[in-house]
This record gives C-alpha cells, sequence and structure tokens, in this order.
C-alpha cells in the first residue's frame, strides 16, 4: 500500500522537481548523454553486452559512492574472478569516474528512474542475479522489483547520519519495512546498530562489515596512481616548499582559505594552495569569486592566467586521492562551510599519509571524526582564525605532522578487510551478524 502512494505521487514530485534536476545538468554540462538510460533506453551496445549472461547490479549515486564501489568491485573479482558489473550511478560526474574502469565484465550505466515500467526494463537488460545498493541508496521499486525476482538485495557500507535518522523515524512506518526487505545491511561502525534498530530495522538484517572506503587502514601509505609534482613544478613551487590542499571543498571555503593561506605567508612565504572544490564544475566560478577578492589563481584543466597568488584550482575529476600524496597538511572540506554542513571523508588523505585538519561541522562522518580528535589523529577548529593557528603550528612542526598521521592511520585500522568481508557478504559465503541487547530485539 505504501508502495501504491509513492507509485502515484512520484510522477507528480519528478514534475516538480525536473526544474531543479534539468538546471544541474546544464550546471554540470553533458547533460544530454546518455539520457534514454535514466528511462531504461539502452544502445544495441549495451544490450548486446549484458545479454551474454547474469550480472551483479551495483548502484552508487556519485563519486564518492562509485569510488567505495569500484574498491568492492575489486574485492569481488579477487573473491569470484568471472564476475560480471553493472554499476549503475546517477550523476554524470559519477558516470565518468566509472567508465574509465569499462571492461568486458564491467558496464557503466546511468541509474534508471525508480518507477515501474523503467525498471522493468532495466531489469529485462541487466538480468542481475543480486543487487548491491552503496551506502544510501534504497529506491523502493528497484528494491520490490528485485525482491519478486528473487535475488538477494544487499546495502553495503551502509550509512545512517544523526539527520536522516530523524528523519526516518518520523516516517517509521515507511522505512521499516523498505530496509526490512533488504537480506542484509552491512554496517559501518558499531555505533549505527542503535539508530537502524531505532528506525524500524530488524536486527537479523544488520551485519557488521566496517567502511570499504577506510579498508586501507594500517597499511603503509597509498602509492599515487598519478603524480602531480611535476604540475606544481611547472606553476612555480619549488620543490620542499609547503603545500595545503584543500579536498572537496564547498562554497565559501575557497575564499576563507586563501585568507587562511595569505596570513600564514608571512611566516611560510612559499605557502601553496590547493583547492580541490567537491564540484568540479565549480571551478571557473571558484576562480572568478577569488579574482573579486583580489586572488589570482590556474585551473588545473589549463588557463592563460598565472597562479600568481600561488592557487591552484582542481576543476577536474577524480584526482584527489592522488594530489593528496602532494599535501604537507590537508584539510577536509565541508567542515567549516556556511552553506552546507556535514563534512567529507578524511580518510583518503590519512592514508596518503597526512595530517588532517578540519571544522566543527564532520556529522556525515561523526564516529570517525570523534575517534580520530580523542586520540590525536586529526585536528579539530572550530573557525577561521583556528584554521589558520592549526595550520600554521603543524607547517612549523614536522614531528608533530608525522605523529598526527600515523595516529590517524591507527584509527582506520579496525576497518582493514571491510572490502572482503562485504564481498564475502554479497557472494553469500559469510555472514557478520551484529549482537544486540535482548531489549533491543
Amino acid at each position: 500500500m505504501m508502495r501504491f502512494f509513492y507509485n502515484l505521487l512520484f510522477p507528480f514530485v519528478l514534475v516538480a522537481l525536473l526544474p531543479s534536476f534539468v538546471l544541474r545538468m546544464l550546471r554540470r554540462g553533458n547533460y544530454r548523454h546518455k539520457f534514454g538510460q535514466r528511462f531504461g533506453i539502452y544502445s544495441r551496445r549495451v544490450r548486446e553486452k549484458l545479454a551474454g549472461g547474469r550480472w551483479t547490479w551495483v548502484h552508487a549515486v556519485s563519486v564518492g559512492e562509485v569510488m567505495v564501489a569500484l574498491k568492492l568491485i575489486d574485492a569481488l573479482r579477487r573473491a569470484d574472478p568471472g564476475i560480471r558489473v553493472v554499476l549503475t550511478t546517477t550523476t554524470s560526474t559519477g558516470y565518468r569516474l566509472a567508465h574509465r574502469h569499462r571492461s568486458a565484465t564491467l558496464e557503466p550505466v546511468y541509474n534508471p528512474l525508480d518507477f515501474p515500467p523503467i525498471v522493468t526494463a532495466a531489469f529485462r537488460a541487466f538480468r542481475p542475479e543480486r543487487l548491491v545498493l552503496v551506502e544510501a541508496e534504497v529506491w523502493p521499486n528497484i528494491v520490490a522489483r528485485a525482491r519478486r525476482a528473487g535475488i538477494p538485495r544487499i546495502l553495503v557500507n551502509a550509512r545512517l547520519s544523526p539527520r536522516s535518522e530523524k528523519r526516518y523515524r518520523m516516517v517509521r512506518l515507511l522505512a521499516g519495512p523498505l530496509f526490512n526487505s533488504l537480506d542484509a545491511i552491512c554496517l559501518q561502525e558499531p555505533g549505527d546498530i542503535p539508530r537502524w534498530l531505532g528506525i524500524g530495522v530488524k536486527p537479523s538484517r544488520l551485519h557488521l562489515t566496517g567502511s570499504v572506503k577506510f579498508d586501507s587502514a594500517g597499511r603503509s601509505p597509498a602509492t599515487p596512481s598519478r603524480d602531480f609534482r611535476p604540475v606544481l613544478d611547472a606553476l612555480g613551487v619549488a620543490p620542499g616548499a609547503p603545500v595545503l590542499i584543500a579536498g572537496s571543498t564547498f562554497d565559501g571555503e575557497e575564499i576563507l582559505l586563501a585568507g587562511v593561506v595569505r596570513g600564514l605567508r608571512e611566516k611560510f612565504p612559499g605557502l601553496f594552495l590547493v583547492l580541490v572544490p567537491r564540484h568540479a564544475e565549480r571551478g571557473r566560478s571558484v576562480r572568478d569569486q577569488l579574482a573579486a577578492e583580489g586572488f589570482h589563481a590556474a585551473l588545473r584543466s589549463g588557463d592563460d592566467s598565472p597562479a600568481s597568488d600561488g592557487i591552484l584550482i582542481v576543476n577536474t575529476t577524480g584526482e584527489l586521492r592522488d594530489w593528496y600524496a602532494c599535501a604537507t597538511v590537508v584539510y577536509i572540506g565541508k567542515s567549516l562551510a556556511r552553506s552546507a554542513k556535514g563534512g567529507q571523508n578524511p580518510a583518503e588523505a590519512i592514508e596518503a599519509g597526512k595530517p588532517v585538519v578540519f571544522g566543527p561541522n564532520m556529522q556525515n562522518f561523526e564516529a570517525l571524526a570523534r575517534q580520530l580528535v580523542q586520540s590525536g589523529g586529526a585536528v579539530r577548529v572550530d573557525s577561521a582564525a583556528g584554521l589558520e593557528s592549526a595550520i600554521g603550528g603543524l607547517l612549523a612542526d614536522p614531528a608533530r605532522r608525522n605523529a598526527i598521521a600515523a595516529r590517524g592511520a591507527d584509527c582506520l585500522a579496525a576497518h582493514a578487510g571491510a572490502a572482503a568481508r562485504t564481498a564475502e557478504m554479497i557472494l553469500g559465503r559469510a555472514a557478520f551478524p551484529v549482537a544486540v541487547a535482548p531489549d533491543q530485539k
């Protein structure tokens, strides 16, 4: 009955949201690319490729989730070398990242709209033998169609922030049955268990596998696949000069960071700032905002204006992980922004062996952020002045930088092997049920 009303309202909601959806696609560009796939319409090449056998359907909404999916797909291939994956994504940036990994056994496709006829067309094309949803992407019709087909349905690296929990509690009669229609929900942290129980999920559905995002914990610093040091050399950054990399920044943070770096250059004259906006298409807008405040920056995609203020804006997709290797200190974006709160993932910078600094708004990764701060594996600040002081202190103290980076890696160690555990869950070879108190069952 709940799904009946969902489907009844879906077209009206879609029409209401269509203007903002189209505007977002126009702003991000390439909006016509494979547009029909969103309606279950696929080219002959895709249909003929998928007709060759049964596939595992993995859905990841955007870049961050696609990166988790790709790490998980690697683990699945190690466990089952013959596995074939349809990787669906919602955003154009997520699709571009997925497409870089297209192969005979991996086909990237835009996710179909969650409306019965479109979902049916997708299932006919994919013929999935299992459905894997990454982090928070649980669509009622897709899940219901998979259930009717009798195929396993697993939510991996499940994410439920305190804000999302409050929303789901308001519609518990809807949320509980939806999540309980999954065969398994793979949790990242023990602290997540009460939140899922609180929205009506049965304990039998919950499994503790750890975070796939944080899986390389406890290992030596990650080796970048691309070396961006020549880019810095071309911009005149001297070898050994300090580099502050701000990852996944949101509107307002770029101006703040440029001001912080300007203040720090009195003591660290060679300090260079690399800004990596969360949405790469904001690159030129960020440059214009900086110019209006008297800062001049270069664009990673190529630009005539020199980085005379020692600022580079990375307006290309999928490079952040490798840029971290060039950092002296890393700032984690969306944590001081006024326009957006929740924080971005600090794990990749920690995996690169770098000390991280973030603001008060890390709700999306609060359990990890709290653990990092308590163990001395990260520095948390509450203002621009505090950020300048914290970064300045780290730049002046190499031993402290190394100690913070090492403690950060120790915090991630509990998640080592999460991708392999999750892969075993997906393949039905293992289970990692959670332990709950009798009064929680």
